[in-house]
């Protein structure tokens, strides 16, 4: 008897230990999956200022006399030796209407270097209305030793933001830009 009982707690304690074993496996899995879920949950919903991205204008988009102030802002990561700025601070443009927005980047470095910017608008409840349809945003950027560029954005906000209580009467929005390096930093700066 005694060794059908034991026969028994090592069958209970094979299949115990099997399923925490399946289950650290899920939560390590989760843990990677949580970022790129969370992203695309963001893209979708327009959360956290997220904007929303568009091959090319709705054609039920209609530009409504109601005027908006967009202020874009850049940032760049310290580990980037970049300069990235809007040509323009601010920009007053109507709601529903198709804009361009252009930045320059340059590198200040001696050798070609990749970024990739990331973006959000403020506030973060306007995001699911800011609506983009071409950004240097949505692929990496290699700039030579010294090179100089303009990157455009095209955008608009859809008049749907009007009939938004928590937001329909917001007068500016601000789209911000952080480029980070993708490869390697080099230590020449």
């Amino acid at each position: 008897m005694n060794g059908m009982t034991d026969s028994r707690l090592t069958t209970k304690n094979r299949r115990s230990a099997f399923a925490a074993a399946m289950l650290v496996a899920g939560m390590v899995a989760l843990g990677f999956a949580s970022v790129p879920l969370y992203r695309i949950f963001c893209q979708v919903t327009g959360y956290g200022g997220t904007t929303q991205r568009a091959e090319a204008i709705a054609a039920n988009i209609v530009p409504t006399g109601r005027v908006i102030t967009v202020r874009f802002d850049s940032n760049v990561s310290r580990e980037l030796p970049w300069n990235f700025v809007p040509e323009r601070h601010t920009d007053r443009v109507a709601i529903g209407a198709r804009e361009m927005a252009f930045y320059r980047a340059e590198n200040l470095s001696n050798h070609a270097i990749t970024g990739s910017a990331s973006f959000n608008v403020t506030p973060l409840a306007a995001g699911q209305y800011f609506t983009k349809i071409q950004c240097f945003c949505f692929t990496q950027q290699t700039l030579q030793p010294g090179e100089n560029v303009r990157m455009p954005v095209t955008y608009y906000v859809d008049p749907a933001i009007l009939e938004d209580p928590d937001v329909g009467d917001v007068e500016e929005i601000t789209l911000s830009y952080t480029f980070y390096p993708v490869d390697e930093p080099s230590s020449d700066g």
